[in-house]
């Protein structure tokens, strides 16, 4: 199966790249990091990752679906017509509740759209693109005279967080897992692979 995984394409610009470390998923960490981690070494200390133990690596097949329970905070992997694993504790937006409507309303897209491009150089571990907003999503928002926003992700955790994980929903509407868990998605969920968020 391994030999079917399409190639992970990446934005082609730089700028865009660029763009997912200044723009979209912004965390409490990534501006405290802006500080120049006055703030951050006690807030890791405190959340008790300092002596944490490195995460197993997860192993999967080739996905070809993924399905997101937010209420549950449960993403579900499946590869020919079976669950094969799922992700528990799955991290949202900071305002959970609700499909994303708009750009900084800070929630977490519903609906059914596509993993369509992955980031490696991610301030988050890693990272794989979302493709919201759709044709649907925009018109809503337009017709609102607003944006829709978009650099929806999954992705890990911060790259100023030496291990373990924060606390709680933490995102601008991206979904987090832990470190461990997008390498194996990195890994085994090519280009093109549907992607259903339920609320």
């Amino acid at each position: 199966m391994g030999s079917l995984r399409a190639p992970r394409r990446t934005p082609t610009k730089p700028a865009r790249r660029l763009s997912l470390a200044l723009r979209g998923c912004v965390s409490i960490f990534a501006q405290a990091k802006a500080r120049r981690g006055t703030f951050l070494a006690p807030l890791l200390l405190l959340l008790g990752v300092g002596g944490a133990q490195a995460e197993p690596p997860l192993k999967l097949p080739q996905i070809d679906l993924i399905r997101v329970q937010k209420a549950a905070r449960t993403m579900e992997l499946w590869s020919d017509g079976r669950r094969v694993h799922v992700i528990p504790h799955i991290q949202l937006g900071d305002e959970p509740t609700g499909p994303k409507r708009f750009e900084g309303d800070e929630r977490t897209p519903e609906g059914r759209y596509e993993i369509d491009w992955g980031n490696p150089k991610s301030a988050y571990h890693l990272s794989l693109h979302i493709s919201y907003p759709n044709a649907q999503d925009r018109a809503y928002a337009e017709a609102r005279g607003r944006s829709a926003g978009g650099m929806i992700m999954i992705h890990g955790q911060p790259n100023a967080l030496p291990v373990g994980r924060v606390p709680g929903d933490w995102t601008d509407g991206c979904i987090a897992v832990a470190n461990a868990e997008i390498e194996a998605l990195y890994e085994s969920v090519p280009d093109g692979t549907p992607i259903e968020i339920n609320p």
